[in-house]
């Protein structure tokens, strides 16, 4: 029939309503936005009704795009999924895995999880993509997250992975020599520190245990960053305290360019976790992403048996 819509056009219509986008729709289908017009300017005109409402700011969808898009897209998940499931008759998996992660996470996860995992799965193609903000990772096309556990949305599944890691507070020899140091978390404010500000805005309070209790600390200075490197790299060069994840510090620390304060004060130690929709079917590349990370958790374990990851809610 002349009014029946292809799948590729089926898919193509799909892609843009999750992203209300013509530029990202026709980045995560590899094709140029001219295409996707066209492709649904056609369908429209074949089928007598307008699915989308376009102007040149802005796709919306009209109340018959909505109603065709819900009964099209848990078919054209089970299509994919099917197509997907193929992989497990092969000796090697295959597919594209896109996460999305801070760039602290990608520091301290590259080398230990991530490039075995491309070793072991030569034939899966890993994309990453960092953002300190946070991401829809549905809305914008991600398999799975990393975050800490507490900014994990309610409705998905999260596993940690990795060792926890703790912030640690940094000074160089030459600014305590010149300042002096904090000895409770409290006398922070009065000294010049780096600040750190989240992508949203919002300036980060530095976290603390202080009798057994969660205590943030709102810090003053004339420099503001968004970065643990660069951060780092302020404190060494004397600029002020910095507030950073200890890992990243850790050989600036052992050589003495860096000294640690207030340890005794440290907040609990957090764990990264990987977090991907709670829906029912999940590439054949995530699948095998998400066995690799519980092997390593176990191995993690297993090594360290005083450790154990709490639920991130």
């Amino acid at each position: 029939m002349k009014n029946r819509a292809t799948l590729q056009e089926l898919e193509i219509f799909a892609a843009i309503a999750r992203h209300l986008n013509f530029r990202k729709a026709a980045e995560e289908r590899n094709v140029t936005p001219s295409t996707l017009s066209h492709t649904i300017t056609n369908l429209e005109q074949r089928i007598g009704l307008r699915l989308l409402n376009r102007t040149t700011r802005s796709v919306s969808l009209t109340e018959a795009g909505r109603a065709f898009l819900a009964r099209i897209e848990p078919a054209l998940v089970d299509l994919s999924s099917a197509v997907d499931e193929l992989n497990t008759w092969r000796a090697d998996p295959r597919g594209t895995l896109r996460l999305n992660m801070p760039r602290n996470a990608e520091a301290l996860a590259l080398h230990p999880v991530l490039l075995p995992f491309r070793q072991h799965y030569p034939d899966i193609a890993l994309e990453i993509a960092t953002s300190d903000g946070f991401v829809n990772i549905v809305e914008e096309g991600f398999d799975a997250g990393v975050r800490f556990g507490n900014v994990i949305p309610q409705d998905m599944v999260a596993i940690p992975f990795g060792l926890p890691i703790t912030g640690a507070v940094i000074a160089s020899p030459a600014f305590i020599a010149r300042h002096g140091a904090p000895q409770h978390p409290d006398g922070l404010p009065d000294y010049p520190c780096i600040q750190r500000r989240f992508p949203s805005g919002m300036q980060y309070k530095w976290e603390f245990q202080v009798q057994g209790k969660l205590r943030e600390i709102a810090v003053k200075g004339n420099l503001t960053l968004d970065n643990d490197q660069m951060m780092i790299q302020a404190a060494q060069a004397g600029a002020g305290i910095a507030f950073v994840l200890r890992n990243l510090a850790e050989s600036a620390l052992a050589s003495g360019e860096l000294v640690e304060l207030l340890t005794e004060y440290a907040a609990p130690a957090e764990s990264f976790w990987l977090y991907y929709p709670s829906r029912k079917y999940h590439s054949a590349a995530l699948r095998c992403f998400i066995e690799w990370l519980q092997q390593a958790n176990r191995a993690v374990i297993h090594s360290n048996p005083l450790l154990n990851h709490g639920a991130p809610r």
